[in-house]
Protein backbone atom coordinates (compact mmCIF):
# COMPACT_ATOMS: atom_id res chain seq x y z
CA UNK A 1 0.00 0.00 0.00
CA UNK A 2 3.17 2.42 0.31
CA UNK A 3 2.90 5.15 -2.41
CA UNK A 4 6.27 6.49 -4.02
CA UNK A 5 6.85 10.04 -5.69
CA UNK A 6 7.66 10.48 -9.22
CA UNK A 7 8.74 13.48 -11.52
CA UNK A 8 9.43 11.60 -14.78
CA UNK A 9 7.60 13.18 -17.92
CA UNK A 10 5.61 11.04 -20.60
CA UNK A 11 7.84 10.19 -23.32
CA UNK A 12 6.91 9.73 -27.10
CA UNK A 13 7.84 5.58 -26.16
CA UNK A 14 4.77 6.01 -23.93
CA UNK A 15 1.60 7.73 -25.21
CA UNK A 16 -1.52 5.88 -23.52
CA UNK A 17 -4.90 7.02 -24.57
CA UNK A 18 -6.17 9.55 -22.32
CA UNK A 19 -9.65 9.82 -20.58
CA UNK A 20 -10.15 13.04 -18.31
CA UNK A 21 -13.50 13.08 -16.73
CA UNK A 22 -14.72 15.85 -15.19
CA UNK A 23 -18.17 16.19 -13.32
CA UNK A 24 -19.94 19.59 -13.08
CA UNK A 25 -22.90 21.40 -11.41
CA UNK A 26 -23.76 24.95 -12.10
CA UNK A 27 -20.53 25.54 -12.91
CA UNK A 28 -21.13 28.62 -15.95
CA UNK A 29 -19.10 30.75 -14.65
CA UNK A 30 -16.42 28.96 -14.10
CA UNK A 31 -16.16 26.41 -17.77
CA UNK A 32 -14.35 29.08 -19.52
CA UNK A 33 -10.89 28.84 -17.13
CA UNK A 34 -11.44 25.65 -16.89
CA UNK A 35 -11.69 24.69 -20.49
CA UNK A 36 -8.94 27.00 -21.32
CA UNK A 37 -6.41 24.94 -19.33
CA UNK A 38 -7.67 21.60 -21.09
CA UNK A 39 -6.59 23.96 -24.42
CA UNK A 40 -3.34 24.83 -22.90
CA UNK A 41 -2.40 20.64 -22.29
CA UNK A 42 0.72 19.93 -23.95
CA UNK A 43 -0.13 15.82 -23.55
CA UNK A 44 -0.76 15.41 -27.51
CA UNK A 45 -4.25 15.97 -27.88
CA UNK A 46 -4.82 13.45 -30.29
CA UNK A 47 -4.39 10.89 -27.35
CA UNK A 48 -7.01 12.69 -25.04
CA UNK A 49 -10.31 12.88 -24.74
CA UNK A 50 -12.46 15.55 -22.45
CA UNK A 51 -15.82 13.89 -20.75
CA UNK A 52 -17.31 16.85 -18.93
CA UNK A 53 -20.39 15.63 -17.18
CA UNK A 54 -23.37 17.85 -16.12
CA UNK A 55 -25.09 16.98 -12.93
CA UNK A 56 -28.50 17.98 -13.64
CA UNK A 57 -27.13 21.51 -13.92
CA UNK A 58 -30.18 24.72 -13.35
CA UNK A 59 -27.79 27.31 -14.44
CA UNK A 60 -26.36 27.11 -18.52
CA UNK A 61 -23.58 24.82 -18.00
CA UNK A 62 -24.74 22.24 -20.34
CA UNK A 63 -25.33 24.32 -23.22
CA UNK A 64 -22.13 26.11 -22.88
CA UNK A 65 -20.59 22.39 -22.79
CA UNK A 66 -22.18 21.31 -26.05
CA UNK A 67 -21.50 24.86 -27.70
CA UNK A 68 -17.95 24.91 -26.81
CA UNK A 69 -17.36 21.22 -27.90
CA UNK A 70 -18.94 22.11 -31.70
CA UNK A 71 -15.78 24.47 -32.34
CA UNK A 72 -12.87 22.78 -29.93
CA UNK A 73 -9.67 22.36 -30.87
CA UNK A 74 -9.49 19.26 -28.59
CA UNK A 75 -12.38 16.45 -27.97
CA UNK A 76 -14.85 17.20 -25.91
CA UNK A 77 -17.43 14.93 -25.25
CA UNK A 78 -20.45 16.72 -22.93
CA UNK A 79 -22.37 13.96 -21.09
CA UNK A 80 -25.26 14.40 -18.37
CA UNK A 81 -26.04 12.53 -15.27
CA UNK A 82 -29.59 13.53 -14.41
CA UNK A 83 -30.48 10.66 -12.46
CA UNK A 84 -28.04 10.81 -9.51
CA UNK A 85 -27.15 14.26 -7.96
CA UNK A 86 -23.68 13.49 -6.73
CA UNK A 87 -20.07 13.75 -8.16
CA UNK A 88 -19.32 10.13 -8.37
CA UNK A 89 -22.05 9.44 -10.06
CA UNK A 90 -21.44 11.76 -12.99
CA UNK A 91 -17.98 10.55 -12.67
CA UNK A 92 -18.96 6.68 -13.42
CA UNK A 93 -21.09 8.16 -16.34
CA UNK A 94 -17.70 9.65 -17.92
CA UNK A 95 -16.00 6.54 -17.04
CA UNK A 96 -18.49 4.35 -18.83
CA UNK A 97 -18.48 6.23 -21.88
CA UNK A 98 -14.54 6.65 -21.87
CA UNK A 99 -12.38 5.15 -24.21
CA UNK A 100 -8.91 5.49 -23.04
CA UNK A 101 -6.39 3.83 -20.71
CA UNK A 102 -6.01 5.82 -18.02
CA UNK A 103 -9.14 7.76 -16.47
CA UNK A 104 -8.03 11.44 -15.30
CA UNK A 105 -9.98 13.34 -12.66
CA UNK A 106 -10.40 16.60 -12.00
CA UNK A 107 -12.94 19.25 -10.86
CA UNK A 108 -14.92 22.47 -12.58
CA UNK A 109 -13.29 24.70 -9.87
CA UNK A 110 -9.82 23.14 -10.98
CA UNK A 111 -7.04 25.02 -13.38
CA UNK A 112 -4.99 22.30 -14.48
CA UNK A 113 -1.71 23.65 -15.21
CA UNK A 114 -0.09 23.01 -19.14
CA UNK A 115 1.87 20.06 -18.28
CA UNK A 116 -0.27 18.64 -15.98
CA UNK A 117 -1.33 15.25 -17.76
CA UNK A 118 2.11 14.72 -18.73
CA UNK A 119 3.82 14.69 -15.69
CA UNK A 120 0.22 12.48 -14.07
CA UNK A 121 0.23 9.93 -17.02
CA UNK A 122 4.11 9.12 -16.78
CA UNK A 123 4.22 7.12 -13.74
CA UNK A 124 1.79 4.67 -15.90
CA UNK A 125 4.83 3.33 -17.49
CA UNK A 126 5.07 1.25 -14.50
CA UNK A 127 2.58 -1.69 -14.92
CA UNK A 128 2.44 -2.27 -11.35
CA UNK A 129 1.10 1.41 -10.97
CA UNK A 130 -2.45 1.64 -10.90
CA UNK A 131 -3.17 5.16 -9.51
CA UNK A 132 -1.25 8.54 -9.61
CA UNK A 133 -1.46 11.67 -7.37
CA UNK A 134 -0.82 14.90 -8.24
CA UNK A 135 -0.10 17.38 -6.21
CA UNK A 136 -3.08 20.13 -5.46
CA UNK A 137 -1.85 23.74 -4.80
CA UNK A 138 -3.66 27.28 -4.17
CA UNK A 139 -4.53 29.82 -6.67
CA UNK A 140 -3.32 33.31 -5.41
CA UNK A 141 -5.97 34.78 -3.10
CA UNK A 142 -5.81 37.68 -0.79
CA UNK A 143 -8.75 36.91 1.93
CA UNK A 144 -7.82 36.12 5.01
CA UNK A 145 -9.72 32.98 5.08
CA UNK A 146 -7.54 31.97 1.51
CA UNK A 147 -4.33 33.02 3.50
CA UNK A 148 -4.66 30.72 6.22
CA UNK A 149 -6.01 28.03 4.27
CA UNK A 150 -2.87 28.23 2.38
CA UNK A 151 -0.45 28.27 4.99
CA UNK A 152 -2.30 24.98 6.69
CA UNK A 153 -1.83 23.45 2.75
CA UNK A 154 -5.19 22.59 3.29
CA UNK A 155 -5.57 21.15 -0.35
CA UNK A 156 -2.32 18.94 -0.58
CA UNK A 157 -2.53 16.03 -0.99
CA UNK A 158 0.67 15.13 1.70
CA UNK A 159 -2.39 14.69 4.21
CA UNK A 160 -4.37 12.08 2.17
CA UNK A 161 -1.39 9.88 1.01
CA UNK A 162 0.01 10.34 5.20
CA UNK A 163 -3.55 8.46 6.01
CA UNK A 164 -2.80 6.31 8.53
CA UNK A 165 -5.34 3.56 7.78
CA UNK A 166 -4.55 4.04 3.89
CA UNK A 167 -3.16 6.46 1.24
CA UNK A 168 -5.29 7.84 -1.09
CA UNK A 169 -5.65 11.01 -3.81
CA UNK A 170 -8.19 13.09 -4.42
CA UNK A 171 -10.20 13.31 -7.36
CA UNK A 172 -9.33 16.99 -8.01
CA UNK A 173 -6.00 15.52 -9.11
CA UNK A 174 -6.19 11.60 -9.88
CA UNK A 175 -5.29 9.26 -12.36
CA UNK A 176 -6.61 5.61 -12.67
CA UNK A 177 -5.50 2.74 -14.76
CA UNK A 178 -8.90 1.30 -16.83
CA UNK A 179 -8.30 -1.88 -15.57
CA UNK A 180 -8.15 -1.36 -12.00
CA UNK A 181 -11.62 0.15 -12.55
CA UNK A 182 -12.70 -3.30 -14.21
CA UNK A 183 -11.23 -5.17 -11.32
CA UNK A 184 -12.50 -2.69 -8.36
CA UNK A 185 -16.01 -1.39 -9.87
CA UNK A 186 -16.59 2.15 -9.96
CA UNK A 187 -17.18 4.99 -7.38
CA UNK A 188 -20.13 4.59 -4.96
CA UNK A 189 -22.84 6.76 -6.64
CA UNK A 190 -24.76 7.70 -3.86
CA UNK A 191 -21.59 8.53 -1.52
CA UNK A 192 -21.53 12.26 -1.26
CA UNK A 193 -18.06 12.51 -0.13
CA UNK A 194 -15.27 10.39 0.64
CA UNK A 195 -15.47 8.37 -2.67
CA UNK A 196 -11.66 9.51 -3.92
CA UNK A 197 -10.63 7.54 -0.52
CA UNK A 198 -13.20 4.63 -0.62
CA UNK A 199 -11.87 4.07 -4.37
CA UNK A 200 -8.06 4.13 -3.85
CA UNK A 201 -9.04 1.72 -0.82
CA UNK A 202 -10.36 -0.88 -2.47
CA UNK A 203 -7.76 -1.05 -5.36
CA UNK A 204 -4.93 -0.95 -2.67
CA UNK A 205 -6.56 -3.37 -0.70
CA UNK A 206 -7.34 -5.83 -3.32
CA UNK A 207 -3.49 -5.78 -4.23
CA UNK A 208 -4.59 -4.62 -7.86
CA UNK A 209 -1.95 -2.00 -7.63
CA UNK A 210 0.29 0.34 -6.19
CA UNK A 211 -0.19 4.44 -5.60
CA UNK A 212 2.03 6.43 -6.83
CA UNK A 213 2.59 10.50 -6.08
CA UNK A 214 3.55 12.94 -9.25
CA UNK A 215 4.98 15.47 -7.82
CA UNK A 216 4.66 17.85 -10.02
CA UNK A 217 1.34 17.41 -11.79
CA UNK A 218 -0.07 20.57 -10.37
CA UNK A 219 -3.48 21.38 -10.62
CA UNK A 220 -4.52 24.39 -9.03
CA UNK A 221 -7.55 25.47 -6.69
CA UNK A 222 -9.33 28.33 -5.47
CA UNK A 223 -9.86 27.95 -1.37
CA UNK A 224 -12.99 29.08 0.49
CA UNK A 225 -13.57 33.29 1.03
CA UNK A 226 -16.03 33.07 3.35
CA UNK A 227 -17.17 31.64 6.58
CA UNK A 228 -20.40 29.98 5.76
CA UNK A 229 -17.84 28.43 2.83
CA UNK A 230 -15.63 27.15 5.00
CA UNK A 231 -17.78 25.87 7.50
CA UNK A 232 -19.47 23.67 4.37
CA UNK A 233 -16.49 21.90 3.47
CA UNK A 234 -14.87 21.32 7.07
CA UNK A 235 -18.33 19.48 7.66
CA UNK A 236 -17.94 17.57 4.90
CA UNK A 237 -14.78 16.32 5.88
CA UNK A 238 -16.52 15.43 9.20
CA UNK A 239 -19.30 13.61 7.02
CA UNK A 240 -16.35 11.65 5.13
CA UNK A 241 -14.76 10.82 8.15
CA UNK A 242 -17.96 9.33 9.63
CA UNK A 243 -18.54 7.55 6.13
CA UNK A 244 -15.39 5.63 6.13
CA UNK A 245 -15.35 5.16 9.57
CA UNK A 246 -18.66 2.64 8.99
CA UNK A 247 -16.90 1.24 5.06
CA UNK A 248 -13.69 0.47 7.06
CA UNK A 249 -13.87 0.67 10.69
CA UNK A 250 -11.33 4.13 10.19
CA UNK A 251 -10.85 5.77 13.38
CA UNK A 252 -12.77 8.90 14.49
CA UNK A 253 -11.25 12.50 14.39
CA UNK A 254 -11.60 13.35 17.96
CA UNK A 255 -14.40 15.63 19.25
CA UNK A 256 -13.36 19.49 19.99
CA UNK A 257 -15.82 20.32 22.09
CA UNK A 258 -17.87 23.48 22.76
CA UNK A 259 -15.96 23.57 26.16
CA UNK A 260 -12.49 23.18 24.87
CA UNK A 261 -13.32 25.50 22.18
CA UNK A 262 -14.13 28.07 24.86
CA UNK A 263 -11.27 27.45 26.92
CA UNK A 264 -8.47 27.68 24.26
CA UNK A 265 -10.19 31.24 22.86
CA UNK A 266 -9.92 32.84 25.93
CA UNK A 267 -6.29 31.63 26.02
CA UNK A 268 -5.65 33.02 22.60
CA UNK A 269 -7.51 36.66 23.64
CA UNK A 270 -5.48 36.60 27.25
CA UNK A 271 -1.79 35.36 26.13
CA UNK A 272 -1.57 34.49 22.15
CA UNK A 273 -3.05 37.61 20.55
CA UNK A 274 -1.16 40.45 22.98
CA UNK A 275 2.01 38.24 22.24
CA UNK A 276 1.63 38.35 18.80
CA UNK A 277 0.20 41.33 18.08
CA UNK A 278 3.56 42.81 18.94
CA UNK A 279 5.54 40.20 15.91
CA UNK A 280 3.01 41.40 13.77
CA UNK A 281 4.06 45.43 14.25
CA UNK A 282 7.39 44.19 14.34
CA UNK A 283 7.05 42.59 10.73
CA UNK A 284 7.86 39.05 12.21
CA UNK A 285 4.25 37.54 11.50
CA UNK A 286 1.88 38.43 9.06
CA UNK A 287 -1.52 39.30 10.08
CA UNK A 288 -3.07 36.14 9.23
CA UNK A 289 -0.71 34.54 11.85
CA UNK A 290 -2.85 36.35 14.44
CA UNK A 291 -5.70 34.47 13.33
CA UNK A 292 -4.70 30.85 13.12
CA UNK A 293 -6.45 29.64 16.86
CA UNK A 294 -9.52 30.89 16.49
CA UNK A 295 -9.73 29.73 12.76
CA UNK A 296 -8.49 26.88 13.50
CA UNK A 297 -10.91 25.89 16.48
CA UNK A 298 -13.73 27.18 13.77
CA UNK A 299 -13.05 24.45 11.00
CA UNK A 300 -11.87 21.73 13.69
CA UNK A 301 -15.33 22.85 15.49
CA UNK A 302 -17.11 22.42 11.99
CA UNK A 303 -15.28 18.88 11.74
CA UNK A 304 -16.53 17.47 14.77
CA UNK A 305 -20.24 18.42 14.14
CA UNK A 306 -20.01 17.18 10.54
CA UNK A 307 -18.50 13.89 11.56
CA UNK A 308 -21.70 13.76 15.01
CA UNK A 309 -24.66 14.03 12.47
CA UNK A 310 -23.74 11.99 9.24
CA UNK A 311 -24.77 8.71 8.95
CA UNK A 312 -23.97 6.75 5.84
CA UNK A 313 -27.12 6.11 3.95
CA UNK A 314 -28.00 2.61 3.04
CA UNK A 315 -27.80 3.06 -0.57
CA UNK A 316 -24.17 4.51 -0.44
CA UNK A 317 -23.09 0.82 -0.02
CA UNK A 318 -23.66 0.10 -3.22
CA UNK A 319 -20.76 -0.23 -5.73
CA UNK A 320 -21.42 -0.36 -9.82
CA UNK A 321 -19.31 -2.14 -11.77
CA UNK A 322 -17.68 -1.34 -15.40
Amino acid sequence: MNHQSTNTTTTDAFLPRVSVVIPIYNSETDLSELINCLFAQTYPKEWVEYLLVDNNSSDRTFEILQQTAKNSPILIRPLSENQIQSSYAARNTGIRAANGQIIAFTDADCRPQPDWLEFLIAPFVNNDVAIVAGEITALPGNNLLEKFADRQDTLSQKHTLNHQFCPYGQTANLAIRRQALEKAGLFRPYLTTGGDADICWRIQRENIGRLEFATKAIVQHRHRTTLKELQSQWRRYGHSNRYLHELYGVELMRDITLKECTYRLARWLIKELPRDSIKALAGKIHLVDLLNTPIGLFTARARTVGQREAKLPEKAKIIQML
